[in-house]
């Protein structure tokens, strides 16, 4: 008899007694490792294997991902499909687009009435606030590993977690307010951050809610202050929005590109 095409030895000075060592490290030597499941990836969140609860929220904010693809080519069919100012308020319910602010404030500052301009900004803010909640539902699942996982993206998206995360450990439950009027920062940072510090999602909601309100806010804000100028502009970004969308697309494209060959090299 024989193992993996090796045949088997009697052991010396004892004929016809088979060496059951060598039969067993030659077995040994040609079992498979383990095939690695497909969860156990250091770049995800979660210790161990996850529950449903932990697949739910990684599949919700994917798909975020993908809605965010076709809200971008969205925009780009409203601003071509509608005139001003239906359009505006399309994009604030649609898209909660700053655009949308700005021109419906400038309408107003040339002397055409904007009575439902109040609508339009809380539309917008709800739109803007509509996936949120799911960044402050990793922080409670997950805590410090989502942290990790955004962080991991690129080297700028380390910087900007850290400061982030100093943010909301600096001020807790305000930055959650403050983190709409800093660019460049990424707020699920900081949504994560008081979801595990187990801040409540209705005090979450609140507080996101309001910071939203006062940045639509100031946009309409500055398309009244500025006027003419700025419905002329948007007028014109209206007219080049195919180019505009397929640059965007474009982009974006091109960043999940190099993310994924930096993560294929690190591999």
């Amino acid at each position: 008899m024989s193992t993996a095409g090796e045949p088997v030895r009697p052991v010396a000075g004892e004929p016809g007694k088979v060496d059951l060592d060598k039969v067993a490290d030659t077995a040994d030597s040609t079992e498979q490792p383990p095939t690695k499941e497909w969860w156990d990836d250091p770049r995800m969140p979660w210790k161990g294997k996850p529950g449903k609860a932990e697949l739910w929220c990684i599949g919700l904010i994917i798909a975020t991902g993908i809605y965010g693809l076709f809200a971008l080519f969205l925009r780009g069919v409203i601003l071509g499909a509608f005139t001003a100012p239906t359009r505006d308020y399309v994009l604030a319910a649609v898209t909660g687009s700053n655009i949308a602010m700005v021109d419906i404030g400038a309408f107003m500052r040339v002397g055409q009435s904007q009575p439902f301009w109040w609508a339009a900004v809380i539309a917008a803010s709800l739109t803007s606030i509509k996936f949120d909640w799911l960044w402050w539902w990793a922080g409670r699942l997950w805590g410090r590993g989502v942290i990790d996982m955004i962080a991991a993206r690129s080297r700028w998206a380390g910087r900007t977690a850290r400061y982030a995360e100093g943010i909301a450990r600096k001020f807790g439950g305000p930055a959650v307010f403050l983190v709409w009027f800093i660019p460049f920062l990424p707020s699920s940072i900081v949504y994560a951050f008081v979801g595990d510090a187990r801040m409540s999602l209705r005090k979450f909601l609140l507080i996101d809610f309001a910071a939203g309100l006062v940045y639509r806010g100031l946009w309409m804000y500055a398309g009244y202050q500025l006027g003419e100028p700025a419905k002329d502009l948007v007028d014109k970004l209206a007219s080049y929005s195919k180019w505009i969308t397929i640059a965007g697309l474009v982009v974006v494209f091109l960043g999940v590109y190099r993310q994924q060959r930096r993560m294929a090299a690190e591999q």
